[in-house]
């Protein structure tokens, strides 16, 4: 596996040289992918401070960065033993950067993966922490016959994203958008009182293809994929491997919410913003409703928590993607996970891991960095925006999870993001058009 990892280095892999250069490349494929910062930036954290000796460990979360140096300090004050942590954000291709440091031997301990073809990258080569006292407290491991080799670290949700005292005050309840008319419905609502509301538009949807593809091609897309279905239905996901086939039926409905997207959005975000734009205009009170999952919640309490102050720090809540009549679920799931690389510093990469998933690791995990417990036995509860929201959903058993993370690698940025933008530009005037693009366009990319 080692060989055939190095021949695919030494193949074309755009390692590090690429990155600093500041070129566009594929973002992590799960929830690393919406960093705090412009995602047309890369940006690397440095390395904690320290000696240097003891285990490293690669972050895809920048903007938790200072809270993981906090927790790796700890755990040295506590056990004399130094975890260096190295955060990649932004334009960072993260496994691209992770087979570089491999082909120059210079693996980290402990390295972000975001889904099956991440892992995939790394077959045969990473600790089963199957034994591990931490993978009985979770569900949100990540597992495949290798064995539990994904560490959660937080729990996300993708839902449609709203201001919930915007809302109130225009008379929409959220709990109505059960189906497409209840949401072109409480559009037109908010609509025709964006004045009295303070509204610049009633959504923040950003289809800009260059550096948010991942949002519009994995996030927006993994709707289509699981809304409204039980969390091991894997009904469309099955169909998309099989030659890039979609369910036209019901894609066109999800299209048609699309294109009320693309109709109440901000023009001046929807095909030439960027991240940081979109979640400002909704922290600042400027979206009722936004199109980016609970992740967000960190970059409003942190980098954008004057704006967020000065517009009420107001409560926020998610709606389903109710692009059929029926549909009740968010999607919920880890979105990535720490997997443990097979060295001489494993067994004090595990140790680290099983402290993060403790007490004192969990306190800072999710009462400073904000992340939402995946772990049974925690008693935090996070002081972020969404956490009551994906609380209440999951305690409902109203979640559907992420099979997008099985979509073939690239699918977003090389097949999707694009037909998004033309969409949303008017290249592509309607649903059905939509629909037979995006058709034509998967199953030319499964084929290749």
């Amino acid at each position: 596996m080692k060989k055939k990892l190095l021949a695919m280095v030494m193949a074309g892999a755009m390692v590090l040289g690429l990155a600093a250069c500041g070129e566009a490349a594929p973002a992590p494929a799960a929830g690393d992918a919406a960093p705090a910062a412009d995602a047309g930036a890369a940006e690397t954290a440095a390395p904690s401070g320290g000696s240097g000796e003891g285990i490293r460990l690669v972050n895809g979360k920048i903007e938790v960065d200072a809270m993981l140096k906090e927790a790796a300090a700890l755990y040295e004050e506590e056990t004399g033993k130094h975890v260096e942590i190295e955060s990649m954000g932004g334009g960072v291709n993260i496994q691209d950067t992770l087979k570089g440091y491999y082909q120059a031997d210079n693996m980290p301990d402990i390295f972000v993966c975001g889904s099956d073809a991440d892992f995939g990258n790394w077959d045969g080569m990473l600790v089963d922490m199957s034994g591990e006292k931490w993978a009985s407290d979770t569900d949100a491991a990540y597992k495949n016959d290798f064995g539990t080799i994904g560490f959660p670290y937080t729990t996300e949700a993708i839902g449609l994203a709203y201001n919930a005292d915007l809302l109130e005050k225009a008379g929409v309840d959220p709990k109505s958008i059960t189906g497409p008319d209840a949401m072109k419905k409480a559009f037109e609502t908010l609509d025709s009182k964006k004045d009295e509301l303070g509204l610049t538009a009633v959504i923040g949807w950003c289809t800009e293809p260059k550096d948010l593809y991942w949002s519009t091609g994995s996030h927006s897309f993994a709707n289509y994929l699981d809304s409204g279905l039980s969390r091991d239905d894997t009904t469309y996901s099955d169909m998309l491997a099989d030659g890039g086939k979609i369910d036209e039926t019901r894609f066109e409905h999800y299209a048609e919410m699309v294109g009320l997207f693309n109709q109440y959005s901000d023009p001046a975000l929807l095909t030439s913003g960027t991240y940081d734009q979109q979640i400002l205009g909704f922290a600042s009170g400027k979206y009722a409703f936004v199109t980016q999952g609970s992740w967000i919640g960190a970059t409003m309490t942190s980098d954008d928590k004057d704006a967020y102050a000065e517009a009420g720090n107001f409560k926020c809540g998610m709606a389903p993607y109710a692009f059929e009549d029926g549909i009740d679920t968010i999607l919920t799931n880890s979105p990535s996970w720490w997997a443990v690389f097979d060295n001489d510093n494993k067994a004090d990469s595990l140790a680290f891991l099983q402290w993060l998933s403790e007490d004192k690791g969990q306190e800072i995990l999710v009462m400073k960095a904000g992340f939402i417990s995946p772990f049974k036995s925690c008693t935090f509860v996070a002081e972020d925006p969404f956490a009551a929201t994906i609380s209440e959903y999951t305690a409902a058993g109203k979640t559907s999870s992420w099979h997008w993370l099985k979509n073939k690698a690239g699918m977003d940025q090389n097949a999707l993001g694009q037909v998004y933008a033309d969409y949303a530009l008017g290249t592509i005037p309607d649903a059905k058009a939509f629909t037979s693009t995006v058709s034509q366009v998967l199953q030319q990319y499964y084929a290749e």
